[in-house]
């Protein structure tokens, strides 16, 4: 999908990690990025698809720019876009926000507190900003 200015959308990918609050975090982070900070500039897919080899999805990650969002240090988000040939411009850890929330209840792995959301936020204005500077050709800040 094309942007006004004609360029490619960024795939913003989170990881599944159902089950565990920090992977309902990548995904709602993911969402408000896509769905409200930079929504004509991103778009998502569902990790499954490109995990099972769906060919749009490959497609996809092989030709447009790729952020992914990790809940846990086993980065299947970006794990998966590298097998499936893309390059992430950039690959979010969800547990290094959580440091700079320590002490946070984020919530579960079904509903966020409003520490969760608090670090949604902060997830989701670090790929927003992202994503703009990639729009401008700058790069992304490591």
């Amino acid at each position: 999908m094309k942007d006004s200015a004609g360029d490619e959308r960024v795939l913003v990918i989170p990881c599944s990690g159902i089950g565990k609050v920090q992977g309902l975090v990548s995904r709602e982070a993911t969402y408000m990025v896509t769905d409200e900070l930079a929504r004509d500039e991103t778009e998502t897919l569902c990790l499954a698809l490109l995990v099972k080899g769906d060919a749009e999805a490959v497609t996809k990650v092989r030709s447009q720019r790729c952020i992914t969002i990790d809940g846990c240090g086993k980065a299947c988000a970006r794990t998966s876009v590298d097998v499936a040939g893309g390059q992430p411009v950039e690959s979010i850890q969800v547990a290094e926000f959580f440091k700079a929330h320590r002490g946070a209840q984020p919530g579960t792995a079904g509903v966020l507190k409003p520490d969760g959301w608090a670090i949604v936020r902060d997830i989701a204005e670090t790929v927003a900003g992202n994503v703009a500077r990639l729009s401008h050709s700058e790069e992304v800040a490591p």
